[in-house]
């Protein structure tokens, strides 16, 4: 019978559980700057942003099976780059900025695919609802989805990250390299496209 945690053991442990909850960046850095512990500090670094980061690629791809290719893709380059990182932004911000890049480049590269070209809505039926019956969640949720895949790139992504993500303008900044300015202008161009796009049908 393995045996019973002492006190000071539990103490310990739950104060590694509330250091984690405050500064999960800080934790995960110093395990993985540490050569005996740094596959354990990039592990959690995984476990603690993959979701969001799946996510946040799945929005851009809307393919499960791509999705989880750049997102491999994306720990990839973390992981050869991680020890060069700064802390000059949020440790999430910077993993955000690596997957929006490895997701662009891959929507690239597909498209010069003539076999892999974007298609509308990846080539889903369109959603077919009885007239006079009140669309429900489903139906809108899906609708706006085939809008957003319609956008420009740019504006996709920028749509994504303030509307799903809800991340703030000055975030999205850091991690494109776009003014504030020009991001508020792509995303209501973006919204304006979606409303006319959402009335066509």
């Amino acid at each position: 019978m393995p045996a019973k945690p002492r006190a000071d053991d539990r103490v310990k442990h739950k104060n590694a559980d509330l250091a984690m909850e405050e500064n999960p960046d800080g934790i995960i850095l110093k395990l993985i700057r540490d050569k005996h512990s740094a596959e354990e500090g990039f592990l959690l670094l995984v476990r603690t942003y993959q979701q969001r980061l799946y996510w946040h690629i799945r929005r851009m791809l809307d393919d499960h099976d791509d999705t989880d290719d750049v997102l491999q893709e994306t720990f990839i380059k973390a992981w050869k780059g991680i020890r060069h990182f700064r802390e000059e932004s949020q440790l999430f911000t910077w993993l955000y900025r690596i997957a929006t890049n490895e997701a662009l480049s891959f929507l690239r590269k597909r498209e010069k695919d003539k076999k892999l070209s974007l298609q509308l809505s990846r080539e889903e039926s369109p959603v077919q609802v009885e007239p006079g019956t009140p669309p429900g969640g489903e139906v809108i949720s899906m609708k706006l989805r085939q809008a957003v895949v319609r956008l420009p790139e740019k504006q996709r992504l920028v749509f994504n990250m303030k509307y799903y993500d809800e991340m703030k303008y000055e975030e999205m900044s850091a991690i494109l390299g776009t003014s504030v300015g020009a991001l508020k202008a792509s995303y209501h161009l973006a919204v304006k496209k979606i409303e006319n796009l959402l009335d066509l049908d």
